[in-house]
């Protein structure tokens, strides 16, 4: 297990790494699902913070081994053998999600990360053995996640906010961990091919959002396809369209030049994958209360969709700006596109959900060829 070369030509995902990502559609689904059923019912904040914290450990969980084989990936048996056991464990967070968003019962949350994290150590310490060059920051990584890992099953023993509390503190080490193990020495992780992740995994998030209102709207038209929902899905598209393209708008094709750009791009993307699935969550709420199937109000079903799209788009464009200037937003452009967005909920109260929902594409569509035109002019 050396290092693989980071100017390596045509470095591109491998078919394990793809499989890898199609496991983590399922927590992501459930993790979405899970916060709109808190929304529906009312209880918006305490669905919030449970879905913040079960999307980090999705989140690290899955950046942490893109990283790894970006620099290391041999392909070999034993690397598959523990990578599909990450799978397994990213399966069984999954399947802990409702206990945790529900009941804060992080048991099988808790035991499905330590089943991703463990082999991870095991991936770090063979590469420490293998590859001279890059011991001392393998032995890092290995110590940083073992550590903490072990801390993180402790705080199933600590109850109420105190482990809440607990929480952002061991997840701030877990942020820490790589920023320490890197100084030693950076890992051969290739520029293009962790851009191209990223993108990727961007690209599940919003399938998430696509197959989270198809089953709303699945579940919603046995009494018959109405005008609030067909103008909920044409808002919806629009959303999903525009997100798309404004991450996609290019700037990227190089990679990163640097240890701080990559991590700055990786850190912040838990707000950007974070604010894509609760997009899914939001459109999933807008299509219950068009239904008059939920317990919000239209009000806070429109907040719902329009807080992740403002959201995505303040930090894709503080992200652009510290990371790639050249593929910049205008930030006057994203501000304004912000603030309308913010503003369309007032409107589900009055003209109703479909036509909030609408508004919004149409608003971000127009930002987005505002967008186009400036980087053409």
């Amino acid at each position: 297990m050396e290092g693989r070369d980071p100017a390596e030509s045509h470095r591109a995902s491998t078919p394990l790494e793809l499989l890898f990502d199609l496991c983590f559609v399922v927590a992501i689904a459930q993790a979405a699902a899970q916060l709109a059923h808190g929304i529906e019912e009312n209880h918006t904040v305490a669905a919030l913070v449970g879905f913040a914290m079960v999307f980090f450990a999705i989140w690290w969980a899955w950046m942490n081994f893109t990283w790894f084989a970006s620099a290391y990936d041999v392909d070999d048996v034993p690397y598959r053998l523990l990578v599909l056991l990450q799978m397994a464990g990213a399966l069984i967070l999954a399947a802990g999600v409702p206990a945790a968003l529900n009941d804060y019962d992080f048991t099988i949350v808790t035991v499905g990360y330590a089943v991703m994290r463990i082999p991870q150590v095991a991936q770090w310490l063979r590469a420490a053995h293998d590859h001279v060059e890059g011991r001392v920051t393998a032995r890092r990584y290995a110590l940083g996640i073992a550590v903490v890992q072990l801390a993180w099953i402790a705080r199933l023993f600590v109850p109420g906010v105190a482990g809440i509390v607990l929480f952002g503190v061991l997840a701030l080490a877990e942020l820490a961990v790589p920023a320490w193990a890197e100084r030693a020495r950076p890992t051969s992780w290739h520029p293009e091919h962790i851009a191209e992740r990223y993108g990727l995994f961007t690209i599940i998030g919003l399938g998430e959002v696509i197959l989270a209102t198809t089953v709303a709207f699945q579940s919603s038209m046995t009494t018959g396809l109405s005008l609030e929902l067909i103008l909920v899905g044409l808002g919806g598209l629009l959303l999903m369209f525009g997100i798309w393209w404004v991450y996609f708008l290019g700037g990227d094709e190089h990679g990163f030049d640097s240890v701080r750009t990559a991590l700055t791009w990786g850190y912040g993307h838990y707000f950007v994958f974070g604010a894509i699935a609760a997009l899914g969550a939001g459109l999933e709420v807008a299509v219950q209360v068009a239904e008059h199937d939920a317990h919000a109000s239209p009000l806070v079903s429109g907040f719902a969709v329009a807080v992740p799209v403002a959201v995505f788009l303040v930090v894709i464009s503080v992200l652009r700006r510290l990371v790639w200037p050249a593929g910049t937003l205008t930030p006057a452009l994203v501000g304004c596109c912000v603030v309308l967005l913010l503003l369309c909920p007032l409107l589900a109260p009055v003209a109703g959900i479909g036509v909030s929902v609408l508004v919004m594409g149409l608003v971000l569509a127009a930002a987005l060829a505002g967008f186009l035109r400036l980087r053409h002019a």
